[in-house]
């Protein structure tokens, strides 16, 4: 009965059948009460994201596997103490972490949401190094900004630890089958009464017998992992683990296996009409999510500079729209190699997109935040295999399926098995290295070089929607949006069901002012999931576009509710809030963007800009510069770093700092124009003018350039020249603000500055 229910339980997850599954598993927990089975329960619970239940069946108990499920349900609840102390119990200091590399990656997600970077970036080394195709945690590794180098990482060292891996599997696989047929041959020969008994009840005997398990334990696998020869189908690379090892419980989490595990031709037998074919692989119960990029976001120009209509969320960069001459294809950044970038800028609408500060709207770290998402939806996923969890082979489970068609039997073949594990691992990680190291790159922000090694993939890897999604990050840090576009729009068709990187093509389309792209991206992301926080984000920045800020915030706090670790999320509230002019508030959220994603460095821009805002310009320079650190690349923080350092009276380090701007993104106004108010400053007026005349040919419709230069000719007593130009500036349509600023400096055209400085 036992092992009649238990195979149901398994039947009933191949088929995504939980609830089937968990009423089932409920009979064999009150018939035969034992850890193994509250395992197999608890699993069911996580299965159907019920993460609550599985934490009460597993508090207290003690098996390592038990221990593993009972962190994963801490973890999904944000227990992460108590994960913790799953993991590693203080009563046992030397206890070994269970389930390997998974176990390791477990805790490195615990330690990096506790803020302990070094011990996060510790136990992520570990997982790699127990098992070298786990991508996960080289992953979370780059957003930590810790990873090696992916040649390393995923090297020659790397190829030997998968066929170590291997063999050592494949021998002990093979002694387990010979201990269990002799076991077998045994009991054949010294129980003629059992067998009379099931000559009488053969079929029900056969269903009962088949999943006998010999070492006391219940093979999660189900019927279809069961061969007439016995012995335990273990992966060969599923992660070392003392519990692995010795029981072949629950404990044997591990990534897809490199080839398909095929039967000899000799026949198996399978209980309940499971199918005989069954993979007994088994995934990984946390998947890491897949980061999303930090960007920058639009900026706005400081309040109290002159004349800028932007939104103070979306850009500091002054606002106006370039004309139809704007020469937006100049020269590419010096630091962040645009070459490839402007490949589609011709007939874009870029054009209408002169001050590009890119700082506040973007704000997604490479790698998602999304680490709910991960875990709580593929928590025991075993939808890639049709037999699952493997927890100590309750039946022999067949020798003669090996990795292999047709189990090499001789000498020869065997080497012929190991020739192929090798091939292929090595295919695999030489993928794995260029993956890694393009996603490496990104993660630091050396845009363009992360964009020439995606481009050494082949093009079956290429046009996937993960690795374009990557690439449309890229050009969004580039601040290259239209390619950003194109990129994504092919993600989206590579593949339409996936959400990655949504949330940064919702702002690329606010950048561009596509209102029905954007309106149109938002309903699709909802209607294919709303409960994803990037579906949120969508119509956050849907709702932002059309200046309803109130709206646009709800919907970003929705986001949060739904992945309080989705840095992005907090970043855009922090946005609204700030457009909302509620500086508290915005200072919080993006506080709490910081205690998912240290690294996360637009929220320690939209700091900075808040305490400039405040006029707190130590802690606005401090958290610029901590921006800068992050990111030594953004031309728009280096702008307003020097901004901060100039309000400070240091107008030589300011200088410097927008020399640097300039030279980062020669295309990006907004340092040339703080360059020459710093000039102004100074008095060097005629230095002033001229770098305000080549700014005109960036932005010729920006009509902060032409107030600047008004004032310029006022205080040179130049007045017609000065009425010319703050006419022109009026003429382009500046901001309500802004035009009052520029009448009150017309009244005043001739007040000599002494006597104005007076009034």
């Amino acid at each position: 009965m036992e092992a009649t229910l238990t195979d149901c339980v398994h039947h009933s997850l191949r088929h995504f059948m939980y609830r089937n599954a968990i009423f089932m598993c409920e009979r064999l927990c009150a018939e035969f009460p034992s850890e193994t089975n509250m395992q197999l329960l608890a699993g069911c619970f996580l299965h159907n994201n019920q993460a609550y239940a599985a934490y009460r069946i597993l508090k207290g108990t003690q098996m390592a596997q038990s221990r593993y499920l009972f962190a994963i349900s801490c973890f999904q609840m944000d227990l992460l103490h108590e994960a913790e102390a799953a993991l590693c119990p203080p009563n046992e200091p030397g206890a070994e972490i269970p389930n390997g590399a998974a176990g390791h990656y477990l805790l490195g997600l615990i330690y990096r949401y506790t803020d302990r970077r070094r011990s996060a970036i510790q136990h992520f080394q570990l997982a790699l190094s127990l098992d070298p195709l786990m991508w996960c945690a080289y992953e979370e590794l780059c957003v930590l900004g810790a990873a090696e180098d992916a040649s390393s990482v995923f090297g020659e060292a790397a190829v030997l630890c998968i066929q170590k891996q291997y063999l050592h599997h494949r021998s002990e696989n093979l002694q387990t089958s010979n201990d269990d047929m002799n076991s077998a041959s045994s009991r054949n020969s010294n129980s003629d009464d059992v067998r009379t008994r099931q000559s009488k009840h053969t079929q029900s005997n056969n269903l009962r017998d088949i999943p006998t398990n010999y070492h006391g334990a219940v093979n999660m696998g189900g019927a279809g992992s069961q061969s007439i020869n016995g012995g335990s189908n273990i992966s060969f690379y599923n992660t070392p683990s003392p519990v692995a090892a010795q029981n072949f419980q629950l404990s044997a989490i591990a990534p897809p296996p490199l080839c398909r595990n095929t039967q000899q031709n000799g026949s198996s037998l399978n209980s309940l009409g499971a199918d005989s074919c069954s993979r007994s692989t088994i995934n990984s119960i946390i998947q890491a999510p897949r980061r999303k990029f930090v960007d920058e976001g639009k900026l706005r120009k400081i309040s109290g500079r002159l004349f800028s209509d932007s939104g103070p969320r979306r850009s500091s960069r002054l606002a106006g729209e370039a004309g139809a001459n704007t020469n937006v294809s100049a020269a590419g950044a010096a630091n962040n190699g645009t070459t490839n970038s402007t490949k589609y800028l011709g007939s874009s609408k870029m054009n209408s997109i002169t001050f590009r500060s890119v700082a506040v709207r973007k704000g997604q770290s490479f790698a998602n935040e999304n680490v709910d998402e991960g875990i709580q939806n593929e928590a025991f996923d075993d939808s890639r295999s049709n037999a699952s969890l493997s927890i100590s082979s309750s039946s022999p489970s067949s020798d003669n399926r090996t990795l292999e068609q047709g189990a090499p039997k001789s000498v020869g073949g065997s080497l012929t098995s190991d020739a192929k594990i090798i091939n292929g691992a090595s295919e695999i990680l030489c993928l794995l290295r260029i993956l890694g190291e393009g996603y490496r790159l990104s993660c630091l922000f050396r845009c363009q070089d992360a964009l020439d090694v995606y481009l050494k993939l082949p093009y079956k890897h290429y046009n996937t929607g993960w690795v374009l999604s990557q690439v449309g990050k890229v050009y969004f840090e580039l601040v290259d949006y239209l390619e950003a576009d194109r990129a994504f729009s092919l993600a989206r068709h590579a593949s339409p069901h996936s959400l990655e990187g949504m949330d940064v093509y919702s702002t690329v389309l606010y950048h561009l002012k596509e209102d029905m792209k954007l309106s149109y991206l938002a309903q699709e992301l909802i209607s294919t999931d709303r409960l994803a926080p990037q579906s949120w984000c969508a119509m956050g920045n849907c709702y932002s576009l059309q200046k309803d800020h109130e709206t646009a915030l709800k919907n970003f706090q929705r986001a949060v509710q739904l992945n309080p670790r989705f840095a992005y999320a907090h970043t855009l509230c922090g946005h609204e809030y700030v457009a909302l002019e509620d500086f508290e508030n915005g200072i919080k959220s993006y506080q709490s963007a910081l205690r998912v994603d240290s690294r996360h460095y637009n929220s320690w821009y939209g700091l900075g800009m808040i305490y400039l805002k405040q006029e707190k310009l130590e802690f606005s320079e401090h958290h610029f510069r901590m921006a800068f650190q992050i990111n030594p690349r953004s031309s728009v923080v280096m702008s307003y770093l020097g901004t901060s350092l100039h309000a400070l009276q240091r107008s030589e380090d300011a200088m410097m700092m927008m020399e640097k701007a300039i030279l980062a993104d020669k295309k990006n106004p907004l340092p040339m124009y703080q360059k020459a108010n710093i000039l102004v400053s100074l008095e060097r007026f005629d230095e002033a003018l001229q770098v305000l005349e080549e700014l005109k040919e960036y932005a010729p419709r920006e009509s902060s350039v032409y107030a600047l230069m008004g004032n310029i000719y006022k205080r040179r007593y130049m007045h017609d020249k000065a009425m010319l130009h703050f006419g022109i500036a009026l003429d382009l349509k500046p901001s309500a603000a802004d035009v009052a600023t520029i009448k009150a400096a017309i009244e005043k055209l001739l007040v000599p500055d002494e006597i104005e400085d007076n009034l």
